[in-house]
């Protein structure tokens, strides 16, 4: 079996999406699945790339150009157009990418079937953001990619609401993101992190790992966390990820208004071993998120069996059923009380950690999730579903 995987782009600014499509291609291959990953890139950006050398020899990055709020890449659509045949499946990361709907159509003419993971993108929160543009976009070309589409991939179980909303279709499958479980085995020391930091040692460290977007919750964060130290004047608050959209002076304001940016340390984008340093410094891992598709790096903070506190926008709802996270409501209030009740009883918070870190392992790791994409693909390749007759226009 061979299967193209398509991805808007791999820069670490765009967030977890271009990590969950490397690490998926990374477990198909060891799962004997031969796949190529396609992706665009914009020349001489300087941008910092995920780390994809699992599967260099795999991946094939095509430049894009932007003319105004249209982006395109030429050279993609004619790789694509004269190897599509060469594939048995495609599967596409993600929505309003060109990278996206241009192989989703070329497939389509191709009689290639395909796949189409949202990954959050059409919850109710993503899809408010630039909601014009996206209302357009979806209406002129993505919706009709998702109603020709073999399947459907949700990768949380809320998210099976909020594709059906948009785009009732006949096989929508949940089939989560996962975690490289080799890393978690043995966390390095703390002091490397530490060394590079040396304002956090010593201190209560709650982490937050994510990019710096609106959509993030810092601003609920903030007076959280002012309220926490008021009573845990120890605690330390670390930001860790990239600002890819200019967001960053508008964050650190949040903290201003709190009256507590002094106790907070940006650390801008960690990765490897100083991101994992970070997790065995942190005494606690806060997601305060509006929207989330389905977060890598809670699963991280989770596997690393730290107490996590996630909002019910991060679309978990199995860690609360199995007791394993403290899930709190969007607001600062709720968030507020989750870390002061996380941090008035430590030991308690730690057993939390243990449930979440077992959870993860059982059933969230990469090769789990790579044997259930296998069975969708055979599942599509044996019995292709039936689109829907919706006559849309195809932008390509």
């Amino acid at each position: 079996m061979r299967v193209l995987h398509a991805i808007g782009g791999l820069e670490q600014r765009t967030g977890g999406t271009a990590r969950i499509a490397v690490s998926l291609c990374e477990a198909l291959h060891r799962q004997g699945i031969e796949t190529d990953l396609i992706a665009t890139v914009i020349a001489r950006s300087g941008a910092e790339l995920v780390d994809f050398n699992g599967i260099a020899d795999h991946v094939h990055l095509f430049e894009r150009k932007n003319i105004e709020r249209f982006t395109f890449s030429l050279p993609l659509k004619h790789w694509v157009s004269k190897h599509i045949q060469n594939y048995d499946l495609v599967h596409i990361h993600g929505l309003f990418s060109y990278s996206g709907y241009t192989t989703a159509a070329i497939a389509r003419k191709a009689n290639v079937p395909y796949i189409v993971a949202p990954h959050g993108m059409l919850e109710p929160w993503a899809f408010a953001h630039k909601p014009r543009r996206k209302a357009l976009g979806f209406q002129l070309v993505e919706k009709k990619n998702l109603v020709h589409a073999a399947a459907l991939n949700a990768t949380s179980s809320p998210e099976i609401r909020s594709i059906r909303d948009r785009c009732p279709h006949s096989r929508i499958r949940f089939i989560p993101n996962g975690i490289s479980t080799e890393v978690f085995d043995q966390l390095p020391e703390p002091q490397l992190f530490y060394e590079k930091f040396p304002q956090t040692h010593g201190k209560d460290l709650l982490l937050f790992l994510g990019r710096i977007d609106p959509k993030k919750g810092l601003d609920l964060l903030a007076p959280a966390f002012a309220h926490l130290r008021r009573k845990f004047p120890n605690t330390h608050l670390i930001v860790a990820g990239p600002d890819g959209i200019g967001y960053l002076e508008t964050a650190k304001q949040f903290f201003v208004e709190a009256n507590c940016l002094e106790h907070v340390t940006f650390t801008g984008n960690l990765s490897g071993s100083l991101k994992h340093a970070a997790l065995s410094a942190a005494t606690a891992y806060i997601a305060p998120s509006y929207s989330e598709g389905f977060s890598v790096s809670v699963l991280e903070g989770m596997a690393a069996g730290l107490p996590c506190i996630i909002t019910t926008g991060c679309n978990f709802p199995e860690a609360q059923s199995e007791k394993a996270a403290y899930v709190v409501e969007i607001n600062a209030e709720a968030i507020a009380d989750a870390l002061i009740n996380c941090f008035s009883d430590l030991q308690a918070a730690k057993l939390l950690g243990q449930r979440a870190r077992q959870l993860i392992l059982n059933r969230y790791t990469w090769d789990q999730v790579a044997i259930q994409m296998m069975d969708l693909y055979r599942e599509i390749l044996a019995k292709p579903s039936q689109p829907s007759s919706l006559k849309l226009v195809d932008a390509l």
